[in-house]
């Protein structure tokens, strides 16, 4: 493997920090920050309000779920609209709902139906946001591997950050302020994105006028006739069932109930920590073939739920949390810089729409059977089962030659 990797060479690299891409930087930056702090603010609420472990999997389930479900069709809107257009729409439809969902809380004790409602138009709005995403970042980067490496690096430094900056709001405040500062974040972001220069309001390179019905059957077209796409989804699927989607439920649960809301936050801030490495070795390797260097740094990911299910001290947990994240930071990387640079720009948001979809689809559902299924089998069994999954996938991904034999395209 060392043969294929080839280090940066930092001379020749085209400018990244443009004007347009410090905008999207920090549209993407103030906004996941935000996030990163939403899901440890729902889980502490959830379970302070007594839904326990199985109504935190129904929570994460429903912020999950409707982006699976509609984010093809944001894929075909992004498309047909303008991926600006529909990002700065779902910037402003979430800070709505979720300042109703501030509301509820600091009025009182939500219902767990009004939370997962709420949660579920959350979820609904950044299924048209992130088909944009994929879309802008090849249009306003002439690095794209770099591009994405950077972005990456600043989800994760949120990621560090969000987390622990939650907990502390959490002890001194109510989850009311949380989520109102989530929902600031989003009008931040539409800000940011409305003040975008290079990138048009509306569709670019479409020629003619297409159907709704085509427009989403010429996308999964270009998605099918890639080998390499579809079967890194399938096995993404299983993963999710079967591994992240339980880990996240009972990873999460665990760490907030047998070590406390403050430990979940240093841990969560550890994988943050983790995944800025592995953006920065992203940044510096150009693996020939990315999917197969990104397959191998999977196997890290094993060590995020084994972790929880040995009932390690937390700085080893924080530890194994850590490295995971190295794993699948260069995972994302690769396989988000193969997607951007390998799919031609006027159905890259529908072609990615399909990819996140069916990456994401079991994710909602390994969430909300963890809590009913550790009940009867336990949460060791489960996450063990979880940390192996890891090894399933890499070996998986391996075996398909389409997967391994993907080469670098510089674009």
């Amino acid at each position: 493997m060392a043969r294929d990797l080839q280090v940066k060479k930092t001379s020749s690299d085209p400018p990244l920090w443009t004007a347009d891409f410090r905008l999207f930087f920090t549209a993407r930056t103030t906004s996941l920050l935000g996030d990163a702090m939403l899901p440890v603010t729902i889980t502490a609420a959830v379970i302070r309000a007594g839904y326990g472990t199985s109504g935190v999997g129904y929570a994460l389930a429903a912020l999950v779920a409707p982006f699976a479900a509609l984010i093809i069709f944001g894929g075909v809107l992004s498309d047909r609209f303008g991926a600006r257009r529909l990002m700065v729409v779902s910037d402003t439809a979430r800070l709505c709902f979720q300042a109703v969902l501030a509301l509820l809380f600091l009025l009182g004790t939500p219902q767990l139906w009004q939370i997962l409602v709420l949660l579920a138009l959350v979820g609904a709005g950044s299924a048209i946001f992130q088909p944009g995403v994929a879309s802008i970042t090849p249009r306003i980067a002439q690095d794209v591997l770099k591009a994405n490496a950077t972005l990456r690096i600043s989800e994760s430094v949120t990621a560090v950050i969000g987390p622990s900056l939650a907990g502390l709001l959490l002890v001194v405040s109510s989850p009311a302020t949380v989520v109102a500062l989530d929902a600031l974040t989003y009008g931040v972001s539409g800000a940011c994105l409305l003040l975008l220069r290079s990138v048009p309001m509306g569709p670019a390179g479409r020629g003619g006028v297409s159907s709704f019905r085509a427009d989403l059957v010429e996308g999964w077209r270009e998605f099918r006739a890639r080998t390499w796409l579809w079967s890194v989804i399938i096995v993404f699927m299983l993963w999710q069932l079967a591994g992240a989607g339980p880990t996240m439920t009972l990873g999460n649960s665990t760490l907030v109930t047998e070590y406390g809301a403050s430990t979940f936050g240093l841990v969560m801030s550890s994988l943050g920590a983790g995944s800025v490495l592995g953006g920065i070795v992203a940044i510096r390797l150009r693996p020939r073939y990315p999917l197969r260097a990104g397959a191998l740094s999977m196997i890290l990911w094993a060590l995020m739920p084994l972790g929880v299910a040995l009932g390690l001290p937390t700085p080893l947990i924080a530890g194994c949390y850590g490295v995971s994240g190295v794993g699948m930071a260069f995972w994302i990387v690769m396989f988000h810089t193969s997607v951007q640079t390998h799919i031609p720009q006027d159905v890259l948001g529908r072609v990615h729409a399909y990819d996140a979809a069916g990456s994401l689809v079991m994710k909602p559902v390994g969430q909300a059977a963890a809590g009913p299924l550790a009940v009867v089998a336990g949460t060791v069994p489960l996450l063990c089962v979880s940390a192996s999954m890891a090894l399933v996938a890499c070996t998986l991904l391996l075996a398909i030659p389409a997967v391994r034999g993907l080469k670098r395209v510089e674009r």
